[in-house]
């Protein structure tokens, strides 16, 4: 492409596309474990760095380049390193960035198995974790510790859409001399750019609105390049590594990110207005209602509101559970992202193995429903939740 400023838009039809000799419009899937070389000099070059090339898919396929190079385009990083899930990008982000004895601050309204990992697994291999408030800068400044390396955040957080200001979060962990790490997948670089704000890394779980229909897992993190090349080291010696044909697939679900996004996001602004209003619904959670806590920050950071809503139902989980099981279009399934809405119980599905004290804390009451709105028609959707507009 040329030197010209192209637009989001645009660039997510186009950016990163490499073609072979055969003209093909869409880009080709590379199903190959390993790539032949012209000679032993040659291959000697790959594998010492003096020559780039691909080697073994494990750490080197066109597909995947493909992909990281398109995603690196839509977020402004120099470099993006893809992964085999969204929780492997977020592991090889902390075993790039961290070593046993250091430090991270991580937000307690993050996703169960997020917690789960930073409480239990990296734990166990000396990693500390301290969680603190997402939204609170002095909870952050008060953790920080001389060995702390990383901050870690999801903004909006899964499931209450609570909203950080990353500028300033940003300074606080630079301040400390940590890096900044944000999980933007209930976003996605359509509505908010937090290397733009000043983080330093970015973690995407592609399953989500990269993928946009539910069909394969994946993962990508991103920033610059000297943050990225201990990340991509794990990548090559470990292995989580994305397949040429999932990363042909977020290729083509790129290709209809904006026009995805600005949809869910309108149909979930229309859901979240009318569940405000339903007798059943003591409190909603979204971050493009006036009544959401960081309304005017959103505004601020995001393009729209995004497309998750939750919500809380008058009568605890046996209500929860009642409405969830009287739906009949509704996919009823923890994931998010899809064409198809999907509604889940957080307390007992994603954040069923976090301790209820946690999930306490975190606001993630037995009452609380995620609705993560789809590509229906709103009116469809809200006939499908007609039990809120009785008592539960």
């Amino acid at each position: 492409m040329s030197d010209h400023q192209w637009h989001p838009e645009t660039l997510s039809v186009r950016a990163g596309s490499e073609h072979t000799p055969y003209g093909e419009n869409s880009e080709a899937i590379f199903l190959t474990s390993s790539f032949v070389f012209s000679n032993a000099a040659q291959a000697a070059a790959r594998f010492g760095g003096q020559e780039p090339g691909n080697i073994y898919s494990r750490f080197t396929n066109p597909t995947v380049t493909m992909f990281q190079n398109k995603l690196a385009a839509l977020e402004g990083a120099e470099s993006c390193v893809a992964t085999s899930s969204g929780m492997s990008a977020i592991l090889a982000c902390v075993m790039g960035v961290c070593s046993a004895g250091d430090h991270v601050v991580a937000s307690r309204s993050i996703f169960g198995t997020s917690v789960q990992l930073f409480s239990n697994i990296l734990k166990r291999w000396g990693l500390e974790t301290t969680f603190v408030s997402l939204t609170d800068p002095d909870e952050w400044r008060a953790a920080s510790k001389a060995n702390t390396k990383l901050f870690f955040v999801e903004t909006p957080s899964n499931p209450l859409t609570e909203i950080c200001d990353i500028a300033l979060l940003a300074d606080i962990a630079h301040e400390a001399g940590a890096l900044l790490a944000v999980d933007n997948c209930f976003c996605s670089p359509a509505l908010q750019k937090p290397l733009d704000l000043g983080a330093d890394i970015v973690v995407h779980s592609a399953t989500k609105y990269i993928d946009g229909q539910g069909r394969c897992l994946g993962g990508a993190v991103l920033g610059r390049k000297d943050v990225l090349e201990p990340v991509y080291g794990f990548l090559r010696t470990a292995g989580p590594t994305m397949s040429a044909f999932n990363a042909w697939v977020f290729l083509k679900g790129l290709e209809t990110l904006h026009v995805r996004m600005d949809a869910h996001a309108r149909n979930a602004l229309e859901l979240a207005t009318w569940l405000e209003q339903q007798p059943g619904v003591s409190r909603v959670y979204y971050p493009g209602l006036a009544s959401h806590p960081q309304h005017a920050l959103a505004k601020k950071q995001q393009k729209s509101g995004g497309a998750i809503v939750s919500f809380e139902v008058k009568g605890g989980q046996e209500a929860a559970w009642r409405l969830i099981d009287a739906t009949k279009m509704i996919s009823i399934t923890a994931n998010l992202g899809d064409a198809k809405s999907t509604i889940t119980h957080p307390a007992t599905t994603t954040h069923s193995r976090v301790s209820p004290e946690a999930r306490a804390a975190a606001g993630i009451g037995d009452g609380l429903v995620r609705i993560a709105v789809g590509l229906e028609h709103i009116d469809d959707i809200k006939a499908d939740l007609a039990l809120l507009s009785k008592s539960l």
